[in-house]
């Protein structure tokens, strides 16, 4: 499924909370593993992110979203769930059981295992910290969902303490 509530919880040990809602095939596949992937879309996703978003695996016959769709996948390490080619980051997660955040909020509180990233777009600067930077890969910054099918994409950088 194609989600836009997601956003991280911690750092030690890593953690993410997503909304998943009770109808949603997704949330049957998810309370049944409790795992999932959370795989970060780039602007060249943008239609296919749109129409995975728009239908439900239930809808589709004999068939599910990833022969759908043509969607191209690769195994992930610690979980069974597969991960998307053409994204930009990766992040597999163990959902950590709140039957009632999940019941009452739709809300699920999950661990990082594992975490990629393309690392065209994410990797070490100078200083040893890891760093998104999209410069001269426009087709690779991150989307993110505002309504009725239109997205932002990732913008300019800009950094706290330096003037100009």
């Amino acid at each position: 499924m194609a989600a836009a509530w997601n956003v991280p919880l911690d750092f030690a040990p890593p953690k993410v909370i997503v909304v998943i809602d009770k109808k949603t095939y997704t949330r049957e596949l998810v309370e049944a593993s409790g795992t999932f992937a959370i795989n970060i879309p780039c602007v060249a996703q943008i239609d296919t992110v749109y129409q995975v978003g728009s239908s439900s695996g239930r809808g589709l016959k004999d068939t599910d979203k990833f022969a759908e769709y043509g969607l191209e996948t690769f195994s992930a390490e610690e979980i069974a769930a597969p991960l998307l080619k053409g994204c930009v980051a990766w992040l597999e997660c163990k959902v950590i059981p709140e039957p009632h955040n999940q019941n009452t909020y739709d809300l699920f509180i999950a661990e990082v295992v594992a975490a990629y990233a393309d690392e065209r777009v994410f990797s070490q600067n100078e200083h040893g910290q890891y760093r998104w930077h999209f410069e001269g890969h426009d087709d690779l910054r991150t989307i993110h969902h505002v309504a009725g099918g239109s997205f932002f994409a990732v913008g300019a950088m800009h950094q706290a303490g330096h003037s100009g």
